[in-house]
């Protein structure tokens, strides 16, 4: 959902000096979000599951790379496509496997690893709010919007994860991939609809687009029996990462708009 502007803010200096260093949210950001989502589904479980290695070994291999590329990304000077997908990819594949362990290796069911994670995502929000008075995409420009920036990304994926992984347990993949494509259509229509907070809009498409890639993923490991095209998750893994490859070679991307002229919300 573009953040289009509603109103206009003033700038403050604190957001002058810095570019910002997220890419314009439009239908290709989607595009290769749902992409880089199918990647870390497929990309987490080939550790976790094909290679059994476990979702704590796997959640301790993801980490260290998720902060590294986040700390690239803070330090760069500008937005570089490689790398902010790069960290996408790296948050989503964090994102599954720590849903994983907080659904099942912690014993409280998928409910209760939603429930937790749903919280820790409202706890990032709520302080990156209270200390910018903004949770919008467009104001991410600065180490300290950044680090709140990147923390709610990764709670978003890690709850999509645990969304989807609660969907399939209780009606199959199938089905969930219909009602999480439904919930984005929800959001589409009210994006182009009516006046509800872009902010908003964003937020629950980013977490919404994570499970329906995970459906993606599914689709192409599972058994043909199953309704998939029964490829391994690594050769599964190397088919999405060269499409996302493809796509910011091919696709135009660039960053978003200055904060000064877009919603504050």
């Amino acid at each position: 959902m573009h953040e289009t502007m509603n109103r206009t803010y003033p700038v403050t200096s604190a957001f002058e000096d810095f570019a910002t260093k997220v890419p314009e949210v439009t239908l290709i950001f989607w595009i290769i979000k749902i992409a880089a989502t199918t990647l870390g589904e497929t990309g987490g479980d080939s550790v976790t599951m094909t290679l059994n290695w476990g979702y704590l070994v796997g959640t301790a291999i993801f980490l260290p790379t998720l902060v590294l590329l986040v700390i690239v990304q803070i330090v760069a000077k500008k937005f570089h496509p490689f790398v902010y997908w790069a960290a996408i990819v790296a948050s989503t594949t964090f994102g599954t496997t720590m849903a994983d362990f907080a659904d099942r290796s912690l014993g409280i069911g998928y409910a209760g690893g939603s429930s937790l994670l749903f919280a820790c995502l409202m706890a990032v929000l709520g302080m990156w709010y209270w200390s910018l008075g903004s949770i919008s995409v467009a104001t991410v420009n600065t180490p300290k919007v950044e680090a709140f920036y990147w923390a709610a990304i990764t709670f978003s994926q890690t709850l999509g994860t645990a969304l989807g992984d609660w969907m399939a347990d209780t009606t199959g993949y199938e089905h969930g991939a219909y009602v999480f494509a439904a919930g984005l259509a929800v959001l589409a229509a009210a994006y182009f609809r009516t006046n509800v907070s872009r902010v908003f809009l964003f937020w629950a498409a980013f977490i919404l687009s994570r499970p329906l890639g995970a459906t993606v993923g599914d689709f192409l490991d599972k058994p043909v029996s199953a309704g998939g095209l029964a490829f391994s998750r690594p050769i599964a893994s190397a088919i999405i990462g060269v499409f996302i490859i493809v796509c910011i070679l091919v696709l135009p991307q660039k960053a978003g708009q200055h904060p000064g002229q877009s919603e504050s919300a």
